[in-house]
C-alpha cells in the first residue's frame, strides 16, 4: 500500500471521492510529474504530454465519485493516461501499427515501467536539492556521507575545525530534507 505525505492511499482514494480537495492536491502533485514524463515517451511531445495528464486529473476530479476504491491508484493513473496518450495519436491520424507497436512497448518495455518512472522523478529531485547546496556544504557532505570520511578527517583535509564541518553537515540536511519532503518516503523505499 503507497504512502503519500504520511497518509495512506487509501484514505487519499476516499477523501477524494468525498471531494476533499487537499486529498486531490496531493495525489497531483505526487503522481504529476511521473505521468507526464510517461505521456511524453508515447506521444513524443512534452506540451501535449502535459496536456493530456492535465485533462486526466480534470476527468478524474469530474468523476471522483465513480472512483472504485482500491489500495492503489498508481495503475489505474499510468494505465489511463497511456489511454489517453495512445488516444492522442489515433486522433493525429498515426497509423494502427505504430499505434499498436507502441501500445506493445508500454506493455512490455522496461522504460515505460511506472516505478522507474517515480524513482527517475526522484533522482531529479535529489540532484536539484544537492545543487542547491552551497559548494562548500556540498563538498563536506559528499565527504561525509559518500566517501565515508569521519568529521575530524574532513576538518584536517579541508583546513576547518571539526565544529565547522558538523555545523555544514547539519545545514545540509536541513536543506536536502526541506527540499525533499515530498519525496521522503520514496527515499526510505529505495
Amino acid at each position: 500500500m503507497s504512502v503519500i505525505k504520511g497518509i495512506e492511499e487509501e484514505i487519499l482514494i476516499q477523501r477524494l471521492i468525498n471531494g476533499d480537495q487537499t486529498a486531490f492536491e496531493l495525489l497531483f502533485r505526487f503522481y504529476y510529474p511521473g505521468l507526464v514524463t510517461y505521456a511524453s515517451q508515447i506521444v513524443l511531445n512534452p506540451v501535449e504530454a502535459e496536456e493530456i495528464v492535465q485533462n486526466f486529473f480534470v476527468q478524474l476530479w469530474q468523476g471522483r465519485k465513480g472512483i472504485k476504491k482500491s489500495k492503489s491508484l498508481k495503475s489505474y493513473f499510468f494505465t489511463a493516461v497511456k489511454n489517453q496518450a495512445i488516444n492522442y495519436l489515433k486522433k493525429e491520424k498515426i497509423s494502427s501499427k505504430v499505434r499498436e507497436e507502441i501500445r506493445n512497448m508500454t506493455e512490455n518495455d522496461l522504460l515505460y515501467n511506472p516505478d522507474l518512472l517515480v524513482v527517475s522523478e526522484l533522482q531529479t529531485r535529489i540532484k536539484k536539492a544537492f545543487n542547491k547546496l552551497p559548494p562548500r556544504t556540498n563538498e563536506i557532505f559528499n565527504l561525509s556521507r559518500f566517501k565515508g570520511f569521519s568529521n575530524e578527517q574532513i576538518a584536517k583535509k579541508l583546513d576547518l575545525s571539526k565544529r565547522t564541518v558538523e555545523t555544514q553537515i547539519s545545514n545540509a540536511l536541513k536543506i536536502l530534507r526541506e527540499e525533499l519532503k515530498d519525496y521522503l518516503f520514496l527515499m526510505m523505499l529505495f
